[in-house]
């Protein structure tokens, strides 16, 4: 049987399909000529006290701190419109659902996940999903999105409001990196003197400070900080996590949690764990980032601001350089060559390096390639980024003697020369904390 919402003026809404849940609440599409979708929630802790918080929000959307948040074209947050309950329930209204109606970033964004896992949903099946026209995406585009991000949660903190859940699925892209926010009904905020505090928290993006801390210990800027970094790491490196990682002194992997309580980072300490060969290294990020993010993850957390206004300097003119292989190879400009055709090489099995396509060049009586972007191409029918002259047994063998006479390691190598090992993260809370997602 469908479901109706009625608001308090008497209003009511047919909801739809239903579009997907966490651990609270679960959120439907409406029969509406406006792009809209309700999030009802079956049991809060205390209904009493959410129904007022939702009100809360509901007011606030009026006032001039939220008016400059929502001004922007597509809207960045999915702000509560209206505070709806179900209908169709006893007289005295105990079996009703509480909830609100707020905007469908589907109409506009696609789900955040799109830009850090690699087996995130083919173009096709978003768009199935009702979610917004994809078109192919570039790290010139996660660099954009991190930005986005980071100014979002700079103006969120300037305006008094603590996320306090920050997570990918909380968050929505647009195809120029514009970031979208949806679950305000979990933040910090306060109204008048009441605070609602936020009580929310999720595996992998929780501060070190609230992992396993009391249930209902509050979160505050520099948590939200935290996992920001996590985020632009993610969004920087293909998707992985910055606290990824077996441990490398023996013991089973445990969780991304596990990791960050004991310090397992490759920026921090790169022989603390083992990643599999095709792990991004770590020279894809800009110098300026990667120091930013061994702050944040050392202690000293960067501001969202001072994200901002880094991530705002790497993208512009003149920093960022296209791979002359494939145009969506996309990197810095610190970077002298494409670190995406050296990932894919790996992947493939083709552990060719600099000095072997250089070398190979060599045999060929050519002039050894310089593998900047300008300069790498494909030659004859072979896959694009690599060279044919390389791939002889002459060649391999010639640039073998050389490396070893050099002395020099393999650029782009892991940080350790461990075997291939996947990480899969186990979504577990936190055993003192039973709250740990929401939708």
């Amino acid at each position: 049987m469908a479901l109706t919402v009625v608001t308090g003026n008497g209003y009511e809404w047919r909801l739809t399909e239903r579009v997907g849940s966490g651990s609270e609440g679960v959120v439907y599409g409406v029969d509406d000529a406006r792009p809209l979708v309700a999030k009802l929630v079956p049991a809060p802790p205390d209904p009493a006290a959410y129904r007022r918080r939702v009100a809360r929000l509901v007011r606030q959307r009026r006032e001039p701190r939220t008016v400059r948040l929502l001004a922007s074209i597509p809207e960045r947050v999915a702000w509560p419109i209206v505070a709806v309950r179900t209908a169709g329930t006893d007289a005295d209204g105990t079996d009703a659902i509480d909830g609100y109606v707020m905007t469908d970033m589907r109409h506009t964004h696609r789900p955040f996940t799109h830009l850090i896992t690699p087996s995130a949903p083919s173009d096709s099946a978003v768009r199935a999903a009702g979610g917004a026209p994809v078109t192919r995406t570039t790290w010139a585009t996660a660099l954009a999105a991190a930005h986005s991000l980071a100014r979002l949660l700079a103006e969120l903190h300037a305006e008094g409001y603590v996320v306090g859940d920050l997570k990918p699925d909380n968050l929505w892209v647009d195809d120029r990196g514009g970031i979208g926010l949806a679950d305000v009904d979990s933040w910090q905020f306060t109204d008048g003197v009441e605070v609602f505090p936020g009580r929310m928290a999720t595996t992998g993006y929780t501060a070190p400070e609230r992992i396993g801390a009391l249930a209902g210990t509050p979160p505050d800027r520099t948590s939200d900080d935290f996992v920001l970094a996590v985020l632009v790491h993610q969004l920087l490196m293909g998707g992985l996590h910055p606290f990824a990682g077996h441990p490398a002194g023996g013991g089973d992997y445990l969780s991304y949690d596990d990791n960050v309580l004991h310090g397992r980072c490759r920026l921090l300490d790169r022989t603390s764990v083992l990643l599999p060969r095709s792990a991004p290294p770590v020279d894809m990020l800009p110098r300026r980032l990667a120091d930013l993010l061994r702050a944040a993850f050392g202690g000293i957390r960067p501001s969202a601001e001072s994200w901002a206004e880094a991530l705002a300097a790497e993208s512009a003119p003149g920093r960022l350089r296209t791979c002359g292989v494939d145009p969506l190879h996309v990197h810095t400009v610190e970077r002298p060559w494409c670190p995406w055709c050296d990932l894919a090489e790996r992947s493939d099995g083709r552990r060719a390096t600099r000095a072997t396509r250089a070398r190979g060049a060599l045999e060929e009586g050519t002039r050894a390639p310089t593998c900047t972007a300008a300069t790498r191409k494909p030659a004859g029918n072979s896959p694009a980024g690599s060279n044919p002259a390389a791939s002889s047994p002459a060649a391999r063998n010639n640039a073998a003697r050389n490396n070893a006479g050099s002395g020099t390691p393999e650029r782009n190598t892991p940080e350790r020369n461990t075997p291939e090992r996947n990480i899969p993260e186990r979504n577990t809370p936190a055993r003192s904390n039973p709250e740990r997602k929401s939708v």
